[in-house]
């Protein structure tokens, strides 16, 4: 699930810059994501540098197409992808983005009539 950008190369292991590179998130905030994410899981070298493997690189487009582009929240983004860990049959994303399309328009209307 890599949007645009540059692709990621066939290796083991990328650096965090690499990874800044790859995903254009800056390493202060695959930092943060870490703590936030727990299925971002760097390993480290001898010398502590994170290590990141492709499916973490994977992870983190994924979240940042949670964040950046869908508008979820953190708190959304990480139910988001703890449901979808645990629901491997989700409906497809066309279907899941017109629910919570309709889901938003939905909280938009309430949020209205609570305002009056």
């Amino acid at each position: 699930m890599q949007p645009t950008g540059t692709p990621i190369p066939q290796k083991r292991y990328f650096r965090i810059g690499e990874v800044s590179a790859i995903t254009g998130i800056e390493s202060y905030v695959l930092r943060y994501w870490e703590t936030e994410f727990p299925r971002i899981k760097p390993a480290r070298s001898r010398s502590g540098q994170r290590l990141y493997k492709k499916n973490d690189i994977e992870i983190i487009l994924a979240i940042k197409d949670l964040l950046y582009q869908k508008k979820f929240t953190i708190a959304g983004a990480k139910r988001y992808l703890q449901q979808k860990h645990n629901e491997p049959h989700l409906p497809a994303d066309d279907n899941l983005s017109a629910t919570l399309e309709q889901v938003r328009a939905e909280l938009l209307t309430i949020r209205e009539i609570l305002s009056k």
